[in-house]
């Protein structure tokens, strides 16, 4: 789980009845305790083996010399995954509120790449580091986002179908917005950029979701192992980026940290306000600000790895922690405001 796309699973979220307290504070179901015990500790340990990871690349490249290569297998892996949990009730529930679907959609891709390219341009961020946040912004939404909303007592559904879309689209809107925001700071080939997310984004996905209608009932066994095996996945991507870069973290790693938080935390606020604004209820604002706020940073660092410099992927492997402890935190909090309410 918690990171890039994948959740405890998206399917076993997204299934779960909603019963309502409030009108708009919907509480998970009292027989699920399971599925809500796991996505908690998914939660709290995701960001602990990634950054574990990331402490191993850092304290010994040397070890990891010519692992990059496998970062896009890694987020093959972690998009394949992600298939698996998916089913054509998610596909369906687009269909049925295109509306908030549309809306998240058009936030998630105006709201984060512009902020990436904001943050970017006031902390006069070296080009590769800029590049590397701006790609951050101009990523899908990561499916961490499905178990936040579950968290903060938000609509899940509209998480999973807004995470999906935004899934599905990110070959044709990803390249461009990078080509149009971070071109200034790097040359960007938007063409080969589409093919490696077709190949290591879109192609995975289908392939999984092909899977899980074949084989099913098989795959649901499998469904609580899946977030771990995803985090294992992304834990590899982190460990051989911040690998890749370790001699200039200690220069670095301040300045990207401060624009990690300032994109993400800017993201969660406007994405729920986004919501707000549009006269969403509340438990869909909250499922809008994790949809806009949290990315697919996996794709993020495996594109800047590919594209641009191990450094330009350093953002995306901070923001791969910071984002699942920051949604934890928030999701906690609405939680507690709506058991209030």
């Amino acid at each position: 789980m918690p990171s890039e796309h994948q959740s405890v699973s998206g399917d076993e979220l997204s299934s779960l009845p909603e019963t309502p307290t409030t009108p708009d504070a919907p509480s998970p179901p009292a027989d699920v305790p399971s599925a809500d015990r796991a996505a908690r500790r998914a939660v709290v340990l995701f960001p602990l083996l990634v950054v574990a990871a990331g402490v191993i690349g850092l304290l010994w490249p040397a070890h990891f010399t010519g692992w990059a290569p496998a970062v896009p297998w890694m987020l093959g892996v972690v998009m394949f995954l992600m298939g698996l949990t998916l089913t054509p009730p998610d596909f369906t529930a687009i269909a049925r509120r295109p509306w908030p679907v549309g809306l998240g959609l058009v936030a998630h891709y105006v709201i984060m790449p512009g902020l990436g390219w904001l943050v970017a341009t006031v902390l006069d961020l070296p080009p590769q580091l800029a590049a590397g946040v701006i790609l951050v912004g101009c990523a899908p939404s990561g499916t961490a986002s499905n178990v936040i909303t579950y968290l903060a007592r938000g609509d899940v559904a509209l998480s999973v179908s807004v995470a999906t879309v935004s899934t599905v689209v990110a070959p044709l809107v990803t390249p461009p917005l990078t080509l149009l925001l971070a071109g200034k700071f790097l040359s960007v080939d938007a063409g080969s950029m589409v093919v490696d997310i077709l190949k290591t984004v879109l192609a995975p996905v289908l392939v999984g979701l092909a899977v899980r209608l074949a084989v099913g009932r098989y795959v649901d066994r499998a469904l609580r192992l899946l977030p771990w095996l995803s985090a294992a996945a992304v834990a590899v991507i982190v460990l051989v980026v911040i690998s890749g870069s370790a001699a200039r973290i200690k220069d670095a790693a301040a300045l990207v940290f401060l624009a990690v938080v300032l994109h993400n935390g800017l993201g969660l606020l406007l994405g729920y306000g986004a919501g707000k604004l549009a006269r969403l209820s509340r438990p869909a604002s909250r499922a809008m600000a994790f949809e806009v706020g949290m990315q697919n940073s996996g794709l993020a660092a495996s594109l800047a790895t590919a594209h641009f410099s191990p450094a330009a992927a350093l953002p995306a492997a901070i923001f791969s922690v910071w984002h699942n402890v920051s949604g934890a935190a928030v999701a906690a909090w609405m939680s507690r405001a709506a058991r209030r309410s």
